[in-house]
């Protein structure tokens, strides 16, 4: 997948303004029909169904029965949206944001509520590994819902009450594993890597099969007749020793990776604990 977008290339300080609602509201009114928060979900679902290329200002005032220009009035622009977009997908699950049916004002994002210490750790967290296993799990099912974000550049992403959110919840669940500050940050990053990883192949997977239109065991009896030649030449024994199913769909690479990411992760923490 091509990466086509890059977080944060707008008017980042624009974008803050819209994620946390700390810029200038609208003039007080009559709830207007369009707001930040129907645009932004229109983006993110024309996003799920066309791929983030499908977003345009123009497309979306055609998804929203609005003019062009009146979306301007509550986004600068696409590059701005895109962040918004972001961070309104990564505050899902318990996260997700709670409309505000009591303000009016259509300039204030559906953004999701900034996490405090007090909300991060007021249940006790299960153990630090049942916290990442649960954020690479969450993850790559966010992937899977929210394809497009694998297009998206994300390494300089603009923090908005989502991301900040996750990160706080993550950090107050392996805050007690005795690794210094960079290194949690390191643990947050190695994962998040793992999965995208994964998530990246497993979709390229299935774009593959819609492009060409040949589904995975077509295109592996294509090639049959020419590798069973090769591998009974002798040249590749260690190829030509494995088992029938060692490339078979039915082995969990994802939670094999995952659980040896964590058991390596757990030496480490054994030798601080112990400290």
């Amino acid at each position: 997948m091509t990466t086509t977008e890059s977080s944060g290339s707008g008017d980042v300080s624009r974008s803050m303004e819209l994620l946390w609602g700390t810029g200038e509201r609208a003039t007080r009114g009559p709830k207007p029909g369009l707001t930040l928060d129907r645009i932004v979900t229109a983006a993110i679902e024309l996003a799920d169904a066309e791929g983030l290329a499908a977003v345009s200002m123009r497309r979306l005032s055609t998804e929203l029965g609005a003019g062009t220009m009146s979306l301007y009035r509550h986004v600068p622009g696409r590059a701005e949206l895109v962040d918004l977009m972001l961070d309104r997908v990564q505050g899902e699950g318990a996260h997700a944001p709670e409309p505000d049916a009591a303000e009016p004002d259509a300039a204030e994002p559906h953004t999701a509520e900034p996490h405090t210490a007090d909300s991060a750790t007021a249940e006790p967290h299960p153990g630090w590994r049942k916290t990442v296993e649960k954020a690479a799990r969450d993850e790559l099912a966010l992937y899977q819902a929210h394809p497009w974000l694998l297009s998206v550049n994300q390494t300089r992403p603009v923090l908005g009450p989502g991301a900040v959110g996750g990160m706080e919840s993550m950090l107050a669940g392996i805050k007690d594993t005795g690794l210094s500050d960079p290194e949690l940050i390191s643990v947050i990053i190695m994962v998040s890597g793992y999965v995208s990883g994964v998530a990246r192949t497993q979709v390229h997977a299935v774009e593959v099969r819609q492009v060409t239109g040949i589904s995975d065991d077509e295109f592996w009896r294509a090639q049959e007749p020419m590798l069973s030649t090769v591998m009974n030449s002798g040249s590749y024994p260690l190829m030509a020793a494995l088992s029938p199913d060692a490339f078979g769909p039915d082995f969990d690479h994802f939670e094999f990776g995952l659980q040896r990411l964590l058991d390596g992760l757990e030496v480490l923490v054994e030798q601080r604990t112990k400290l």
